[in-house]
């Protein structure tokens, strides 16, 4: 696979975690993280260009309207999810992604710093 990290969604990411849209939880992403249903809902509601902007990561082998090329989730369409931040960089650190690993860490450091403030 070639993934890689999705510019776009760190750039997203920063401005949502600026704006306040956050969560600094601390349970288990697959408690917040969209499932199949809520995903197909969110791309029929809006474009798959919206959808890219969640993920961190983006597989540039598969077409770009497709799902399965949008890959590290860490929200929920709505907020910046700390667990969901965390999830995504233990994933990209066991599967060798390191440029995903350290921008998810970056958004993470954003993200707790931003709550401190709230």
């Amino acid at each position: 696979m070639s993934i890689q990290v999705n510019k776009k969604a760190v750039a997203y990411a920063k401005q949502l975690i600026k704006d306040g849209k956050i969560k600094n939880d601390s349970g288990h992403w697959s408690q917040h993280n969209p499932n199949t249903a809520a995903e197909n809902k969110f791309i029929d509601q809006h474009e798959i260009e919206e959808y890219a902007k969640w993920h961190l990561g983006e597989d540039t082998s598969m077409g770009e309207d497709t799902k399965g090329r949008y890959k590290f989730p860490y929200g929920d369409f709505k907020t910046v999810h700390r667990d969901g931040l965390l999830a995504a960089k233990e994933r990209a650190a066991q599967q060798g992604y390191h440029d995903i690993e350290k921008a998810a860490n970056e958004l993470e450091q954003a993200l707790e710093k931003a709550a401190d403030y709230e």
